[in-house]
């Protein structure tokens, strides 16, 4: 088998799914080198989808799936050989792998992937703080021509709502509950990641801007905000969650996946039950009706993080 024009001396591999890789290599290329394995998502632990939502089939063998839509989409069901293959091709194989989040990796390690690990660390994803910081609200707002009297709440994603592993509708929910009771307020759902008309969820008027290559833009957004909402159905870490915090904005998001891992509730954020739109809501308005409680939390948050997690981490690189 030749893959490489010279042989590297440690193999990192990352999202291994969408027909770039084929995993028959992997227990070859195990044998000639280390490899490392960063995973992002569940998928090599599944026969089908990144993540498994509230399906438990991936423990015991897929097969029927529920949702062939899911990320990697595909065709047919054929879940339960491609998990039969994964399984025989991983007790052939020997990786090092790392994930984000101690959620993942406890996942992990009740999976097909066990029997291939030979060793395992959590690290965290990182940001970069120079770029990610705190700043002055009124000159973001002023650039990125958003209004200064407003009560901001952002969402940053890709694909906006379109997003299946993100739960759109919860804070639309907790959106028009809050709009309700702030009569008068001119309150501002800003969704950073889709490209779309603006409209309104109640009251509140909703503006919609198109996914940022930039990180610098990406950071104004985060500045311009009074809070970023962050509801999910699935998740590993929470880039999002992460960066918005080093801003020092307020962050309300649901408790699913790596999430928990990265607020302290009640502390340095808020964390919601998943799909509960009226515990979202309630967080909402407390931080929106409390500035002293946004500044305590605000103040926290850039000494509080962690070194792994604030830091730009780019470890274990090929």
């Amino acid at each position: 088998m030749t893959l490489f024009p010279e042989m590297p001396v440690i193999i990192h591999c990352h999202n291994l799914h969408n027909g770039y890789f084929d995993l028959r290599a992997l227990p070859w290329l195990s044998q000639q080198r280390p490899v490392v394995v960063t995973l992002h998502d569940a998928w090599l632990l599944s026969g089908h989808c990144a993540h498994a939502l509230a399906c438990e089939r991936w423990q015991s063998g897929c097969g029927h799936c529920p949702d062939l839509s899911l990320y990697p989409a595909i065709k047919r069901d054929a879940t339960a050989y491609n998990w039969q293959r994964k399984r025989e091709l991983f007790t052939r194989s020997q990786l090092y792998v790392a994930t984000p989040c101690h959620w993942l990796m406890e996942k992990m390690q009740h999976s097909i992937l066990a029997p291939a690990l030979v060793d395992t660390k959590i690290i965290p994803n990182g940001i970069d703080r120079t770029v990610f910081c705190p700043g002055n609200k009124w000159e973001a707002r002023r650039r990125l021509k958003l209004p200064c009297n407003a009560k901001i709440l952002l969402y940053v994603v890709e694909g906006g709502r379109h997003n299946v592993y993100k739960d759109y509708t919860t804070m639309q929910e907790a959106v028009a509950r809050v709009a309700a009771e702030l009569q008068g307020e001119h309150l501002v759902f800003l969704v950073l990641g889709e490209e779309a008309s603006a409209g309104h969820i109640g009251t509140a008027e909703v503006r919609f801007a198109p996914y940022q290559f930039d990180p610098m833009v990406v950071c104004l957004y985060y500045q311009a905000a009074d809070l970023c909402l962050h509801a999910a159905r699935a998740g590993t870490f929470g880039n999002a969650v992460l960066e918005a915090m080093a801003c020092g904005i307020p962050v309300v998001a649901t408790a699913v996946g790596g999430i928990p891992e990265l607020i302290e509730d009640g502390r340095t954020g808020f964390l919601t039950p998943p799909g509960n739109s009226a515990v979202m809501a309630a967080c909402i308005q407390a931080l929106l009706s409390d500035d002293h409680l946004c500044q305590r939390i605000a103040a926290r948050q850039p000494s509080e993080l962690g070194t792994a997690s604030i830091c730009t981490v780019r470890r274990m690189h090929t």
